[in-house]
């Protein structure tokens, strides 16, 4: 039972028995829930680098080259320089793709003699750095992009980018990998995708093939 006391002054009775507590709050929680989907993010860059030749992990599978291997370089860049330089902390590493001193697009494709564990372990590297930055400082802490006006931005802005395009990257290292061997899911077990064999999954596309072409043919009916 509720224990309440009243407000003799404005009539208004008062809880003081506030029940079980809420979930954590504050910005110990806020970073922590930053941390958790950032690293799940950079966890699915790597997974889907796995199972795969040299060929197929960088091979350019849209019209602009995206590829697996680019994915995770430009990620290891990003890092680098949101939680790194961003904030006095520079991530030691000479790659030109990671300074910024290099040509257009560089950090997303891998030459031939930078090697898939080359990329990977930066990319480690770079992401340990960061989690380095993010445990040292407050959420207010405010650091300054190494380009353009040098635009002030808090750690807590830099979680919230990093976390997104991670996120987005993640999402076209999905599409990419499906592409090359049909693999599937955000993780390793591929739970949080549908279940079905080859069979179901083609049948479900010829379904969504009906589905937009019956969708298109009634548009055209209509003008």
């Amino acid at each position: 039972m509720t224990e309440t006391s009243t407000d003799t002054d404005a009539g208004i009775e008062t809880g003081t028995d506030t029940g079980p507590p809420g979930p954590p709050s504050g910005p110990a929680a806020f970073k922590k829930d930053l941390r958790t989907y950032l690293q799940d993010a950079r966890d699915a860059l790597l997974w889907k680098l796995e199972g795969l030749s040299e060929y197929d992990v960088r091979r350019p599978l849209t019209p602009t080259g995206t590829n697996l291997l680019g994915l995770v370089k430009h990620a290891t860049a990003a890092e680098a320089l949101y939680f790194g330089e961003t904030f006095g902390r520079p991530f030691e590493a000479p790659r030109p793709w990671i300074t910024g001193d290099a040509e257009p697009n560089a950090d997303f494709w891998a030459t031939p003699e930078e090697s898939r564990e080359l990329i990977a372990g930066q990319y480690r590297a770079a992401c340990a750095h960061a989690d380095g930055t993010i445990a040292a400082l407050p959420l207010d802490a405010v650091g300054r992009v190494p380009w353009g006006d040098r635009s002030a931005v808090t750690l807590h802005h830099s979680l919230v980018h990093m976390t997104a395009e991670t996120q987005r990257h993640a999402g076209h290292a999905d599409i990419v990998r499906e592409l090359v061997d049909g693999a599937t899911g955000q993780r390793r077990d591929g739970e949080n995708t549908a279940p079905g064999d080859a069979a179901w999954w083609a049948a479900h596309r010829a379904r969504v093939e009906r589905a937009a072409r019956t969708a298109a043919e009634t548009a055209a009916g209509r003008l």
